[in-house]
């Protein structure tokens, strides 16, 4: 049985920090490229930061230079460090697994709650 279970949401001040955790179990994780998407209400969920197997990182253009993605395949884990956050950071985030080189192998976790207050 797969599990991808986030940890680390809150309520933060603009320009405060937050690091979300994404624990997996049931994969085999270190080939999986895992990614962190987010969705704000009324809107589509969309991919924030997502990292390969090989440690090659991508990020929207709207958090380059604030936040990080990391993994660590020894705890099976997936962070996102998000600093200087903005109001328009508000949203449920998501972390993802996706096998590579499968069309198959997809996962989801149950979303953690992160707001920013201006």
């Amino acid at each position: 049985q797969v599990q991808l279970v986030e940890s680390g949401g809150g309520l933060v001040q603009a320009g405060g920090s937050l690091r979300l955790s994404c624990a997996a179990s049931g994969i085999r994780f270190s080939v999986y490229t895992m990614g962190w998407f987010r969705q704000a209400p009324g809107k589509q969920r969309e991919l924030v930061a997502s990292i390969t197997s090989g440690g090659s990182t991508v990020y929207v253009d709207s958090v380059k230079g604030r936040f990080a993605i990391s993994r660590d395949n020894a705890k099976n884990t997936v962070y996102l460090q998000m600093n200087s956050l903005k109001p328009e950071d508000t949203g449920v985030y998501y972390c993802n697994a996706q096998r590579e080189r499968s069309p198959s192998g997809n996962y989801w976790g149950q979303g953690t709650q992160v707001t920013v207050s201006s």
